[in-house]
């Protein structure tokens, strides 16, 4: 037995081991696709397991993540921080080896997968970054230049979010991305016949890939020139379909019986004897080591020694971006955004989607590496940089993105530029269209990625475009995400805050909330209030008993505030709090948020034009939409649902 042969028939003898020890696991993909990424870690993937976070490696997703006993092994036998005790405590709690990948839990893996597709994505926005940062960096080919490989399954290319993904990446002519497709035409449920029947080639080259195909999953030479030939591509992404045998070796073989569930000692043990490999179980044989050691961890190393000198010759003739690359590489860009708020003059009154576009385009003049787009409504939402051009094959230094209506793939892409490093992004869709985006949202949270979510036509104020298009339940499904700061912000000012508060976040996502109408600039509105996530925005008349205390977000904050005018004539002495955050909020103590509130429980009212699901923790009395919306003009839509001064007065004179 050869060395290779020795090495892909431990790889696999390990990956039987490790979901037999754990009584769970996917050991289907792993024993087919053993040859594939033992080819691509031994003789191509560039990468320094001493320097899992380095920008410029190699970057490797696995998005058919079910298969992550076969990454922990590779990780394992590569010199990167899993252990041999790792792989024995796969899928087991605390352990660095979860059921599927976790960024950054586990030392080596580049990107959060499992939910099938999105790492697909993730890849085609590290590549995205890496041609990017190449060009926005004067002679920034020398900072970064590197390759993105996935390795996906037959259930990655069935989910929606693919071909979003597979379009774009062919559209963006995104060369150094290169898909591995483990075609072993089974799923869970049975034969991939039973619900998959296209042609897969003609569906990669017509969305402009370069398609390879193999086989014979188990001959390494043909894979090995596969993945050579696409390296050299110049003008499109590549994918290479192998054909594979899904759990390789087992007397179910090529059958959905080992999909999901451990061989167990007598198939495994057969399976090993059928490789030719007569060890102990966990064993990694001393020779596959070194095999590792003279191919991956030495390329790596000495890679990674070249591209650091070349960095300080780098930093030497061009300081200033030097330094900016180095600093902002890991999402800190604290140095670069605005210390104080914008001014707005008295009687200010815009929309808060128009007053973001004005504060993007303010950051963009100090935040250099600030990039991002919408999904086609660029002018609805306002994300565009108006002093910058397209991100296009043409043009990498721009920094305006057109995702195209792809709302999925566009927020699973910024997942995979901020995982990549060097870039602060921001994307921008229609509130209501956060739906299509929620799992990519949810990956982000996950990830810890300091990802910033536009949402505009906020409420059923955006009118005409009818109970579709008009939010509901949405705000309620982003609050409730572990790791997401939701902020809407009721004026400029919170607006300004909110984009500062975003920027200085590095392990956290951020969605805001815009408005499609104008709304006035309040008096007392500030980023040391958005920075608590809710304060006193309009205080109570001095020397009279506090009655009720109003608590509002967004549009809704003016109008609290005009009710309260009103309910003063009344002689009903209220105070309004604006709370745009509930995350950052839940950050203060007990005494703090008793002093914004005021009154107790009974006297409090919430106000919110969308689901008042949540609300009730705050608040005895919760006034928000309980059913969809109107198709009519915003005030109309407004006055039907009971959004008006006169309304607002009469619920508070029921409690005060």
């Amino acid at each position: 037995m050869n060395i290779d042969q020795l090495s892909i028939a431990a790889i696999r003898s390990m990956c039987i081991d490790g979901t037999n020890a754990a009584k769970s696991g996917h050991p289907g993909m792993p024993l087919g696709s053993a040859p594939i990424l033992y080819t691509l870690y031994t003789r191509h993937l560039v990468s320094d397991p001493k320097h899992p976070e380095w920008i410029n490696r190699d970057r490797f997703v696995l998005s058919a993540g079910h298969a992550s006993m076969l990454l922990y092994t590779m990780l394992h036998v590569s010199g990167y921080d899993v252990s041999l005790d790792d792989i024995k405590h796969f899928r087991q709690l605390d352990s660095k080896t979860p059921g599927h990948p976790e960024y950054p839990h586990t030392p080596g893996v580049d990107a959060t997968t499992g939910p099938l597709g999105q790492g697909l994505a993730q890849a085609v926005g590290m590549a995205m970054a890496e041609a990017s940062l190449a060009a926005i960096y004067p002679e920034g080919e020398k900072l970064v230049n590197h390759y993105t490989y996935v390795l996906t399954g037959d259930g990655c290319l069935q989910e929606g979010i693919s071909q979003e993904a597979i379009s774009l990446a062919g559209h963006q002519k995104l060369n150094k991305l290169i898909l591995i497709y483990d075609s072993n035409a089974v799923t869970l449920d049975g034969p991939l016949a039973n619900s998959f029947s296209e042609n897969v080639a003609k569906r990669f080259e017509a969305s402009g890939w370069s398609v390879q195909e193999v086989l014979d999953g188990n001959d390494i030479k043909e894979i090995d020139k596969a993945i050579a030939k696409a390296k050299k591509s110049e003008d499109k992404p590549n994918i290479i379909i192998v054909h594979t045998v899904i759990g390789y070796g087992s007397a179910y073989q090529g059958t959905s019986k080992v999909h999901g569930a451990p061989l167990g000692d007598v198939d495994g043990n057969a399976a090993k004897a059928s490789y030719g490999f007569n060890y102990p179980p966990f064993t990694m044989p001393e020779e596959v080591y070194e095999q590792f050691k003279t191919s991956f961890i030495a390329r790596g190393t000495k890679a990674y020694e070249d591209w650091t000198a070349n960095l300080a010759k780098y930093q030497a003739a061009h300081p200033q971006e030097g330094e900016r690359f180095v600093k902002t590489i890991k999402h800190d860009v604290s140095e670069y955004v605005f210390k104080e708020l914008p001014e707005f003059a008295p009687g200010f009154k815009d929309s808060t989607r128009n007053t973001s576009q004005a504060v993007l385009n303010l950051l963009n003049g100090t935040v250099s590496n600030l990039i991002g787009g919408s999904a086609d409504v660029a002018k609805s939402v306002m994300t565009t940089i108006a002093r910058e051009t397209d991100y296009a094959p043409g043009n990498r230094k721009g920094r305006n993105i057109n995702f195209g209506i792809r709302e999925f793939a566009m927020a699973s892409a910024q997942n995979g530029m901020l995982l990549h490093g060097g870039l602060r992004t921001y994307v921008g869709s229609f509130l209501v269209f956060s739906d299509y985006m929620k799992s990519a949202i949810r990956t982000s949270a996950l990830s810890q990625l300091p990802a910033i979510f536009l949402f505009s036509h906020d409420t059923i104020a955006l009118g005409e475009d009818g109970p579709t298009h008009q939010p509901i339940e949405h705000l309620a499904m982003l609050r409730s995400i572990p790791n997401v700061t939701v902020i809407r912000p009721c004026d400029a000012h919170e607006t300004a805050a909110g984009w500062k508060l975003a920027l200085l976040s590095q392990k956290t996502p951020t969605a805001l909330i815009l408005s499609r109408q104008a709304l006035p600039l309040m008096a007392q509105s500030s980023f040391e209030g958005v920075a608590h996530g809710g304060y006193v925005i309009s205080i109570e008349k001095e020397g009279a008993k506090l009655d009720a205390t109003i608590i509002a977000t967004g549009s809704e904050v003016s109008l609290a505030v005009a009710a309260q005018e009103q309910l003063w004539a009344s002689g009903i002495n209220i105070r309004v709090v604006s709370m745009p955050s509930w995350e950052l909020f839940e950050k203060n103590d007990d005494f703090y948020k008793q002093s914004v509130f005021g009154v107790g429980y009974e006297k409090r009212l919430a106000l919110e034009m969308l689901s008042p699901f949540g609300w009730y923790k705050y608040a005895k009395h919760v006034y928000g939409m309980e059913s969809f919306g109107a198709s009519a003009p915003a005030n109309d839509a407004m006055k039907k649902f009971g959004f008006t001064v006169e309304h607002v007065v009469g619920l508070i004179k029921t409690i005060a």
